[in-house]
């Protein structure tokens, strides 16, 4: 059973860049990239939105990760003043999920993408380019899972997702029942995307439904032993991920890595894709 208490929830935000409404191509994701400043202000929009409903919700604190390419893209004086912002890497192995603990009552993935390789999925990856698959307990995950089993491993449901399409329809074979908000839909590599004003209203509603509503949703536990397999593109990354202790390749592509402690597995992540 969930614990229920009357307190002020504490409420976590990571937030990605390729699932924000309008972007639809690479350039509007990086730091040198044509359009870049726009599409910050997009993410930092869309992040706003979700604070404002996780506030209305009855959030004390709210604290928002910078989980996308240098995790300095959210413009700091734009973010929602009662917002706590996590910027950069800090070379541990929570990434996008840095300065999550066992004291959030909730967490809130905004701007997310689907998994490399997905059909008319917007700017579909995993984590990085190297990647092809990402298996944790047998089961093909977008970054999305490992974020949210990063939570369950503290015991904090992930309550709302906003992203496109194709990732939504991943969550929800994942995590089950949530609050999903689309904002887009892939059409090949170009993108159908709703007004960016309804993105940020429907965030809004979306986030302080689910905070509200936050002891429906259980955490999303993963069970020891804990199994995760990479498969890379380039043959020389695998060799190098094999490297690790513990890890074994399976083929050319692939390399597993099993344990009995959810940290040395995502450990073993942070090393192997680094």
């Amino acid at each position: 059973m969930l614990k229920k208490d009357k307190t002020p929830p504490k409420v976590y935000i990571s937030v990605d860049m390729e699932g924000i409404t309008d972007v639809i191509n690479w350039g509007e994701t990086e730091e040198k990239g044509h359009d870049y400043r726009r599409y910050r202000e997009s993410m930092t929009l869309e992040a706003n939105a979700a604070v404002e409903g996780a506030l209305e919700a009855g959030a004390k604190i709210v604290v928002v990760r910078d989980a996308h390419g240098n995790a300095n893209n959210l413009i700091p004086e734009k973010l929602h003043e009662a917002a706590l912002l996590i910027r950069g890497w800090s070379g541990g192995p929570l990434m996008m999920m840095e300065g999550l603990d066992e004291s959030f009552d909730a967490a809130v993935f905004i701007g997310y993408h689907a998994k490399a390789g997905s059909r008319d999925a917007v700017l579909h990856h995993t984590m990085t380019g190297r990647l092809t698959e990402l298996i944790l307990n047998d089961q093909a995950v977008p970054e999305l899972g490992l974020n949210a089993a990063i939570a369950g491993n503290y015991g904090v449901p992930v309550v709302f997702v906003s992203g496109d399409r194709a990732l939504i329809d991943q969550a929800k074979e994942l995590l089950g029942q949530r609050e999903y908000v689309i904002v887009k839909e892939g059409i090949g590599t170009a993108a159908r995307n709703i007004h960016p004003h309804l993105s940020q209203r429907f965030i809004e509603e979306g986030v302080k439904k689910a905070v509200r509503q936050r002891d429906r949703f259980e955490p999303f536990i993963l069970r020891p032993p804990y199994t995760i397999q990479l498969r890379f593109i380039a043959e020389r990354d695998a060799q190098k991920a094999a490297l690790i202790p513990g890890s074994k390749r399976t083929d050319n592509l692939t390399v597993k890595f099993s344990s009995a402690d959810f940290m040395d597995m995502l450990k073993f992540f942070y090393l192997a894709i680094h």
